[in-house]
């Protein structure tokens, strides 16, 4: 194949980046199996590079005309900055020069093994090993990315030719494709800095060499533009930083003149961003048309008439199918107006977020299925909105045909729309959301009530997964296992885990989940108004894929969900067991959520649901119930104008499923992966008794949000990092508690893992948790 300049046609289409798991999660198989010392780093990078080859032919195929390379990542794009930039920790062992892959893979995972040992990528026990690198969601996303650090003294040096490697690699096989970097300006925003420098935008200069030699070595390929995301500038932005933005982009323009920049942002509007992102000397600039399609008109008056605009029009981030005359009646006036050669077309944001091929999906309604579309069906309306741009509407009657009937289908079906679910909505009040008693009041009945020691231990729900609790699901999905057979050997396997649970010493239970598949999808499976795929994975992070239902219309409980398995588990043990719940704000939150009706209201519908279901659990006799509320700060809007609006509702919603009950009820709910500093007034109003956190990596500063609000519900910060395999020693945790019990009270302390232990193995979970309860007993000999 010959090599093709970009663009190739009148009116360049462009995908910004794609998905890298591929479409039955290759990429996940092969992780995990030269994580587990199945396969060696040359079975690894063979299948990388065949996911990657096969990524560049599907959108040439499919009519995208500038396909990104540098989008592949084995873990985390913000990661392959750090390591290309040379922001790796002293703790791993790097002592300059490229950086092997164990490395790589102990700053995302951490390691039990000495990392500078070369000879080891598997994690075999060579020492005591290192933490993985903090982690949290990527913007507001479901996304997560590997924190960069920054150390005092901080030096940067080119440690990684990935983005050249790829470029290269690409070029071979035909395609010249536009190499993706984040932005130097968001990777440090993103990082957190140690030592006494406050900010790690203080940084800037010593970072851009490194930025400036790749492009150039890029430039040196034979690359003609290169894409550098800079999502910063949808936030809410300071002098300093628009200042170093226009630094930034003045040096990397002046380092590599014949390379075109394209700067992307997105996940919402530019604002007051904009007269800085028009202002930069880069040949285009990209725009979430999706996220805040009101700021075009004045891009459109405040651009330069030779800056290219990637316009984003097709939703990167849900999957409903675009109505394309409607787009197109948007677009032909601006293409008109503008000239082919200065408009791209694009989806809103990167593919990542979205499934790969409904081509997949044979088991869908068919009308659900006729109203979606994922990455390869997106690449599809940016061709067909390309070719009409270019050639008009007449090139692709067809598509527009069919896209117009399918907008017109969906607004109209009965499948979205439910009187009673309209009628119970009206009837909501105010004291609905209340619960009887404040929380000292219903504190002091709830101690009474458990009689637990100081510092009580828990998990937070579920239990390794197995790969014999996969095998039986899967058998009884595929009719091998009978529905009884499947049944049994679910309650053996929550009867054996709750006996060494009480063995160990653990003092509130868990009935270990073995039953559901996802905390969201197992509801969702059970509440109308939700559908279900096969293959839409998306990668959550690392080989973490995550199969989000589909909310498509209203939402409803036909019946109990949880109350058969929460029954059978507590009559096998004394000690409490936690009716184990996901609240509203997180099913919508981890949901592709229609679109066709506020986000406010559709939570709302799924609150009234799970209220039920809490009614239910009590009126079964469950005195603890944890409505895990993992994702409520992912959804909190960028902009800090927009927070008030969404926390109201969604603190709403949760206390609209959590106050139906009894003061001597206990409700818990558990974030992960959050910044709460900001938020903390909001958690405060949610009123949950007790409230388990992530705080591990953080060392808990975390918690220092609760101490400055003098947070007078009972908190559980996590005291290991449950997506490392790195099993914690007692003083490790005993150290993290010491700093906790510096925060908080005694009596507010509860002691759990981070999060669910689901994708952890029993060899690394038995220990960890007897090592924790033996933590928590050393702390109440000192107490």
């Amino acid at each position: 194949m010959s090599v093709s300049s970009v663009p190739i046609s009148p009116l360049a289409v462009a995908t910004l980046g794609t998905p890298r798991i591929g479409p039955r999660r290759e990429l996940k198989s092969a992780l995990e199996s030269f994580w587990s010392g199945k396969s060696d780093e040359t079975a690894l990078q063979e299948t990388a590079a065949a996911l990657r080859a096969a990524n560049w032919a599907r959108q040439h195929a499919l009519g995208v005309t500038v396909i990104p390379s540098n989008d592949f990542s084995f873990y985390d794009q913000v990661l392959d900055i750090s390591v290309m930039v040379g922001a790796i920790p002293a703790a791993y062992g790097w002592a300059g020069g490229p950086v092997p892959l164990a490395t790589y893979f102990a700053m995302a995972r951490g390691s039990q093994a000495d990392v500078g040992d070369a000879a080891c990528g598997h994690g075999h026990d060579h020492g005591h090993g290192v933490p993985a690198q903090e982690m949290t969601k990527w913007f507001d996303t479901n996304y997560h990315y590997m924190v960069p650090e920054f150390a005092e003294g901080q030096r940067f040096a080119l440690s990684s030719l990935k983005p050249v490697e790829e470029y290269r690699e690409a070029k071979a096989l035909g395609y010249r494709t536009r190499p993706v970097l984040l932005g130097p300006v968001t990777f440090l925003k993103l990082g957190k800095s140690h030592g006494s420098m406050p900010d790690p935008l203080a940084l800037l200069d010593g970072l851009l060499p490194v930025y400036a030699e790749v492009l150039q070595r890029l430039a040196a390929e034979g690359a003609d533009w290169v894409q550098i995301d800079e999502p910063c500038l949808v936030l809410d932005l300071d002098d300093a930083d628009r200042a170093a933005l226009r630094r930034a982009y003045a040096a990397l323009a002046q380092a590599a003149p014949q390379l075109k920049i394209m700067v992307a942002a997105y996940f919402g509007g530019l604002g007051e961003n904009l007269a800085t992102a028009v202002s930069l000397p880069v040949a285009g600039l990209h725009l979430d048309l999706v996220r805040a399609p009101s700021q075009l008109p004045a891009a459109l008056d405040k651009a330069p008439r030779e800056l290219v605009l990637s316009l984003g029009v097709i939703d990167g981030r849900n999957i409903w199918r675009a109505d394309l005359p409607a787009l197109l009646g948007w677009l032909e006036p601006i293409v008109a107006a503008r000239g082919a050669d200065r408009v791209q077309i694009a989806p809103s944001c990167s593919l990542l977020h979205v499934p790969i091929d409904l081509e997949l999906e044979n088991e869908l309604d068919a009308d659900v299925r006729s109203w979606l579309a994922f990455a390869v069906q997106k690449m599809g309306e940016l061709s067909a909105l390309g070719r009409a741009l270019a050639q008009g509407r007449d090139a692709v009657a067809e598509v527009l045909d069919a896209s117009a009937k399918a907008a017109a289908a969906r607004k109209t079906s009965p499948k979205v729309h439910d009187s009673a679910v309209a009628a119970r909505m009206a009837a909501v009040t105010a004291e609905m959301a209340r619960r009887g008693n404040v929380f000292t009041a219903r504190a002091e009945t709830q101690h009474r009530r458990f009689g637990l020691p100081l510092f009580p231990t828990t998990t937070i729900g579920s239990f390794p997964q197995t790969a014999e609790v996969r095998r039986a699901r899967s058998a009884h999905a595929k009719g091998a296992l009978t529905d009884g057979q499947y049944e049994t050997f679910l309650k053996e396997e929550t009867a054996r885990t709750i006996r060494w649970q009480e063995e160990i010493g653990l003092d509130v239970l868990v009935h270990g989940e073995f039953e559901r598949n996802d905390m969201v999808q197992y509801f969702g499976e059970q509440l109308a108004g939700f559908a279900f795929t096969r293959h839409g994975w998306v990668q959550s992070y690392g080989s973490r894929c995550v199969r989000p239902p589909v909310l498509y219309g209203d939402v409803s409980r036909p019946r109990s969900m949880t109350v058969g398995w929460w029954s059978y588990t507590q009559s096998v043990t004394e000690k409490p067991v936690k009716g184990m719940l996901t609240g509203p704000v997180t099913i919508l939150n981890w949901s592709f959520v229609r679109d066709d009706l506020p986000r406010s209201e559709a939570c709302r519908q799924i609150a009234l649901a799970i209220r039920d279901e809490v009614l239910d659990l009590e009126e079964a006799g469950a005195a603890m119930i944890q409505i895990d509320e993992a994702a409520l700060r992912e959804g909190l809007p960028l902009r800090r104008s927009d927070w008030k609006a969404y926390l109201d509702w969604a603190v709403e919603s949760f206390r609209l499923c959590a106050s139906g009950v009894r003061d001597e009820t206990q409700i818990h709910t558990h974030m992960c992966y959050s910044e709460f500093n900001q938020i903390i007034d909001a958690i405060a109003a949610m009123d949950a008794d007790v409230i388990s956190i992530e705080t591990s990596r953080s060392t808990m500063e975390l918690l220092d949000a609760f101490t400055t609000y003098r947070y007078p519900n009972e908190i559980g910060p996590g005291v290991y990092d449950i997506h490392s395999p790195r099993v914690p020693e007692v003083e490790e945790i005993t150290a993290l508690l010491r700093l906790a019990r510096q925060r908080l009270s005694d009596r507010q302390i509860w002691i759990n893992p981070d999060c669910g232990l689901k994708t952890r193995g029993w060899a690394e979970v038995r220990p960890a948790l007897v090592n924790m309860v033996a933590a928590a007993r050393q702390l109440r000999e000192a107490a």
